[in-house]
């Protein structure tokens, strides 16, 4: 499925706009796991954009202050949600919450994250693979963007304040069956 993130109107983007899309494809597996591959896109030149580097990705807090992409994931009818982010690095972070903005901590992950970034000169995109329980899932999808010029817009699949919050059950919009 390819959904379309739109900007928190407090928050758009400097001139030229530019587009963010996610393609997510989940292939149930046979037993408790299932894969889901997030392919997080953005229609301008990467160059634009401030884009963290690592020596060593691997798991990290505060991604979310600069580029990064990140995925909701919450059982149907269940309050508590799991929080992925993904920076353009290969660092990743993954956090499990009992309800709204109630961290529990580092979520056990049974596999660390394949991440990737792809340059397309025009565009450029970043991929997720992670590793899922086979249930069904309600998704939010989301991304802050920083620009070179300090500008910081915040993408979702859909807003529901004032305020940019990724965190509203209300923005986790997709299903995953």
């Amino acid at each position: 499925m390819e959904l379309t993130l739109v900007p928190h109107p407090s928050t758009p983007p400097t001139d030229p706009p530019f587009r963010v899309w996610a393609r997510v494809e989940h292939s149930a597996a046979f037993g408790s796991a299932a894969t889901t591959n997030i392919w997080f896109g953005v229609s301008a030149p990467l160059e634009r954009f401030v884009i963290p580097r690592s020596d060593e990705p691997g798991r990290a807090d505060d991604l979310w202050r600069t580029t990064c992409f990140e995925a909701f994931l919450q059982r149907s009818g269940d309050e508590a949600y799991r929080e992925w982010n993904f920076a353009p690095s290969g660092s990743w972070a993954a956090y499990d919450f009992a309800a709204y903005r109630e961290r529990l901590g580092n979520a056990p992950v049974a596999a660390v994250p394949y991440i990737r970034a792809e340059d397309n000169f025009t565009w450029w995109a970043l991929g997720a693979t992670i590793s899922v329980d086979a249930v069904h899932w309600q998704l939010g999808l989301s991304a802050v963007i920083e620009e070179q010029d300090g500008t910081k817009s915040y993408w979702a699949l859909a807003h529901a304040g004032e305020k940019p919050d990724f965190h509203d059950a209300r923005c986790f919009t997709a299903k995953l069956a």
